[in-house]
């Protein structure tokens, strides 16, 4: 078997032992002689599985009994309307910042419901970094930040201030469970999970609970989170094989020492990056400014178009995949979520310093 580093945003990499562990129970899941994908998720051993995956989300994430933790289908992008749909307030504006690509699909989806306001961007530069001293209104329906930016590699070290009466929404499909976060700080916490969590199909959805009976009543059942909530994400036949495959990567979060332990790697593992460019005078140039980095997604340009084709084809011969830069703004990218290890880092720094020294 050869195994490449696999650089892609998204479905990413997975953890080895995680795929080695879906292997073998491929054909016979907890003993039951059938694929997790064949048993059905009324039954006790799906159950149990099913609620597994949800205590771990809630201990790796120091979650108290005030949240309740949904895994939904449709991806980060059918959040981008369930926000607003289960959150707005007629008269209350609805208050985001706009950080980039997926922060624009958001608001473009708040603003079919009623006022949006975008308290802070950083368009003007790019979207190369993280605004600071945001201020949001009191009288908000809520605050709306994506907590990481793939496309253009920036993520938020430091949480805004929000006003007590207003919940905090942050997207965090590309960087849940990459550092240490307070989750009391935010009443709701949505992540696509096919980029730091499990494979695509599945979306987890962290809400407080006060926030549940918010919604309107005249809002289609499926997409009222109260109707998934009160069944432990079990109302519809939910996507059983990705709740799986996310259990048995919150089973190896753990297992690696939790979200602290990973933290540690991260920070080793976007160092060992973001010191090739810093040290290249000028050869590979960081798009995100020092301050405003992002653990998972490393973006960067050469000096010309031709130069980063050519790297990105080197690359790729030595097994180093997926480094191209998203389709809207070139360039290159190197994720480095959780499950990537930090030989598979350590591979990539070696190449991009001798690709410098034969290119200069």
């Amino acid at each position: 078997m050869k195994r490449v580093c696999n650089f892609y945003a998204g479905p990413a990499t997975l953890p080895l032992p995680v795929l080695q562990k879906a292997k073998e129970e491929l054909l016979d899941f907890n003993n039951t002689g059938m694929s997790v994908m064949e048993i059905s998720h009324r039954s006790k051993q799906y159950a149990e599985m099913h609620q597994q995956g949800t205590d771990l989300v809630t201990e790796l994430l120091g979650l108290n009994d005030e949240y309740k933790v949904m895994w939904l289908q449709g991806g980060a992008s059918t959040q981008f309307y369930m926000v607003p749909a289960n959150l707005y307030q007629k008269g209350k504006p609805m208050e985001y910042v706009n950080t980039g690509v997926w922060s624009k699909k958001a608001i473009k989806e708040g603003k079919l419901y009623g006022d949006v306001n975008v308290v802070a961007s950083s368009e003007d530069k790019n979207f190369s970094y993280i605004p600071k001293d945001i201020s949001f209104n009191e009288n908000a329906s809520f605050a709306h930040v994506t907590g990481n930016n793939t496309i253009f590699g920036t993520e938020y070290h430091s949480w805004p201030k929000v006003p007590d009466s207003v919940p905090l929404v942050c997207d965090m499909s590309s960087h849940i469970f990459d550092k240490e976060i307070d989750a009391k700080k935010f009443g709701v916490i949505y992540a696509g999970a096919q980029k730091n969590l499990g494979p695509a199909g599945v979306t987890l959805v962290i809400v407080r609970k006060d926030l549940l009976n918010r919604v309107s009543d005249n809002t289609p059942t499926m997409q009222k989170w109260i109707t998934h909530a009160e069944k432990d994400s079990l109302f519809n036949t939910g996507p059983c094989w990705a709740i799986y495959m996310c259990k048995l990567s919150l089973d190896y979060l753990k297992q690696q020492g939790g979200v602290a332990a990973m933290e540690k790697k991260n920070r080793k593992k976007a160092d060992l990056l973001y010191d090739v460019f810093d040290s290249s005078d000028g050869f590979y140039k960081g798009h995100a400014e020092k301050d405003s980095r992002s653990l998972m997604n490393v973006t960067f340009n050469l000096e010309t178009p031709e130069l980063e084709q050519e790297c990105f084809n080197e690359a790729t011969k030595q097994g180093l995949i997926g480094l191209k830069g998203h389709r809207s703004v070139g360039g290159m990218r190197a994720s480095i979520y959780n499950a990537m290890n930090i030989e598979c880092v350590e591979k990539l720094a070696s190449f991009l310093k001798e690709f410098q020294e034969d290119n200069q």
